[in-house]
C-alpha cells in the first residue's frame, strides 16, 4: 500500500508559486531491503530510492531526474497476485533512464500492461518548453494513458482519485496546506506535507476499499485505512516530498526509516536546478 497527493501547474502566476508540489508515502514490509534516495551514480543526474530484493534489484517507487522526467508507482490492490509477472519498479526507473517523453512511454506501457501485477504510473516531463506535462496509466484502469490538467490529484492503490474515504480525507488535508504554501518558508511546508503523511487516525468504514478487497481479512484491511499505515511488520518506511518551483528549482526532502524501527528515521534534502 502506497499513497501519494500532488499539485500542479505548469505556469505559476508567481516566481514564489510551486509547480510542483508532492507528498507521497512508500509502505512496504520494513525488512524488504532498499537503499535511501540518493543520485544513483557520481553524475548525479538521478534521484531515487532503490529496491534491493532479489530479483528486483534496481526497481523505485518515486523518482526525478535533473532533465526533469519524474515518475511515481502504487500497486493496485489486487488479493491475488502473479509471482511470475514482471517488476513493477523498472517502470519507475526505465522511465527515468529513458529518452521517451512521457506519452509515448506510458503508450509503451500500456501494450505490456498484461505482463505486471496491477499498478499505477505517473510519468512527468517538467522541463518541457510547452510547460509541464503530466500523464497517468493504471493497468486496471482505461488503455489509454490520461493526460492530466493542472490541478490537485490523490492516488492510493486503486486507480487515480477513487473515492476510498483515506484518500479524500488526505486529498482535503493537502489542499489546506497547499492554500497557504506561498506564505510558507520552503521548509515550513515541507515539515507541513511530512506531519500530513504520517497521519494514522482510520478513515472506516470505507465501503469502497472493502469492495475492493473484499477477498482480505477485514481487521487486515481495516489497517490500510489510515494514511501512515502501522501494521506488525509492515507499514509506511518513508515520506517523500518533491517541490518544483517557478524556475525550475527541485527540492526532494525523504523521511525514511532505519533498522526496520519505527523508532528510528532519517531525513535527507537534495536541492539542484532542473536543465531545461
Amino acid at each position: 500500500m502506497c499513497i501519494l497527493f500532488f499539485k500542479f501547474d505548469p505556469r505559476p502566476v508567481s516566481k514564489n508559486a510551486y509547480r510542483l508540489i508532492l507528498a507521497a508515502n512508500r509502505d512496504e514490509y520494513y525488512h524488504r531491503p532498499s537503499k535511501s534516495a540518493d543520485f544513483w551514480d557520481s553524475s548525479s543526474e538521478i534521484l531515487s530510492g532503490l529496491d534491493m530484493e532479489e530479483g528486483k534489484e534496481g526497481g523505485s517507487w518515486l523518482g526525478i531526474s535533473k532533465k526533469g522526467k519524474m515518475a511515481a508507482l502504487t500497486n493496485y490492490m489486487q488479493p491475488q497476485i502473479n509471482k511470475h509477472a514482471k517488476g513493477r519498479g523498472a517502470l519507475v526507473t526505465n522511465f527515468l533512464t529513458s529518452e521517451m517523453d512521457s506519452y509515448s512511454y506510458l503508450k509503451k506501457v500500456a501494450l505490456e500492461g498484461h505482463l505486471y501485477n496491477g499498478f499505477n504510473l505517473i510519468a512527468a516531463d517538467l522541463s518541457t518548453n510547452n510547460g509541464d506535462v503530466i500523464y497517468y496509466y493504471g493497468n486496471k484502469g482505461d488503455p489509454e494513458p490520461l493526460f492530466l490538467n493542472p490541478g490537485i490529484y490523490g492516488l492510493s492503490n486503486s486507480l487515480l482519485d477513487t473515492p476510498w474515504k483515506k484518500l479524500q480525507y488526505g486529498k482535503q488535508l493537502f489542499s489546506d496546506v497547499i492554500k497557504h504554501s506561498q506564505n510558507l518558508q520552503k521548509e515550513d511546508l515541507v515539515q507541513e506535507l511530512i506531519k500530513l503523511m504520517n497521519n494514522e487516525d482510520p478513515q472506516l468504514p470505507d465501503p469502497a476499499m472493502e469492495d475492493q478487497g473484499k477477498d482480505y481479512v477485514l481487521p487486515f484491511l481495516n489497517k490500510y485505512a489510515a494514511l501512515c499505515v502501522r501494521c506488525p511488520g509492515y507499514g509506511t518506511r518513508a515520506n517523500t516530498v518533491i517541490l518544483v518551483d517557478g524556475e525550475g528549482n527541485v527540492t526532494f526532502t525523504e523521511r525514511t526509516m532505519l533498522n526496520a524501527d519505527i523508532t528510528q528515521w532519517k531525513t535527507s534534502t537534495y536541492q539542484f536546478q532542473l536543465q531545461i
